[in-house]
């Protein structure tokens, strides 16, 4: 039996947000992306996770998204705005995933694709049902959240090292 905890990393896409000519960092959300952001919060509280960091891109429509989603959470975690989230590569998330302390057990990533979709991909070595397949099929699609578990250090995420536990998206 492994004394390892098991550690969850819940990966949510931005909500639905606004198109606009000018600058990409600063977009809000659309009204759909503020209606679906408060259901993925309502969906996380209902999970049983209780996070405890959450790591958001500093744009906008990210941390509007949070904001609408942490205010249905029963807790608040401790939130960092993350610059490097922004436009993050696969490895540079994965980089920032392995800086969290182990004292945190229940972590949350809110980003933006194709970042958060790649993520969820490459951590998921293994799958509950047909999960992996859905989360692929959908393209993650805005708001969507994936859940994978794991057990040992945030400094050993790698690929293949979790489990995709739960996959959610607010229009399926």
């Amino acid at each position: 039996m492994s004394s390892e905890p098991t550690r969850r990393i819940v990966i949510l896409r931005h909500a639905k947000a606004e198109w606009s000519d000018g600058d990409d960092h600063e977009r809000p959300l659309a009204d759909r992306g503020r209606k679906d952001a408060p259901v993925a919060g309502r969906w996380l509280a209902g999970s049983g996770i209780t996070p405890g960091q959450a790591l958001c891109s500093t744009s906008a429509r990210t941390r509007e998204t949070w904001k609408l989603a942490v205010s249905e959470l029963p807790e608040r975690p401790r939130t960092v705005y993350e610059e490097r989230m922004y436009e993050a590569s696969l490895g540079e998330l994965i980089a920032l995933v392995n800086e969290v302390s182990d004292e945190v057990h229940d972590l949350v990533l809110i980003g933006h694709n194709p970042g958060m979709h790649a993520l969820a991909d490459a951590l998921a070595g293994e799958a509950d049902g047909d999960l992996l397949a859905r989360m692929n099929r959908s393209g993650f699609p805005t708001a969507a959240v994936a859940v994978l578990a794991f057990t040992g250090s945030w400094k050993a995420v790698e690929h293949g090292v979790g489990r995709l536990v739960a996959f959610w998206t607010p229009h399926a």
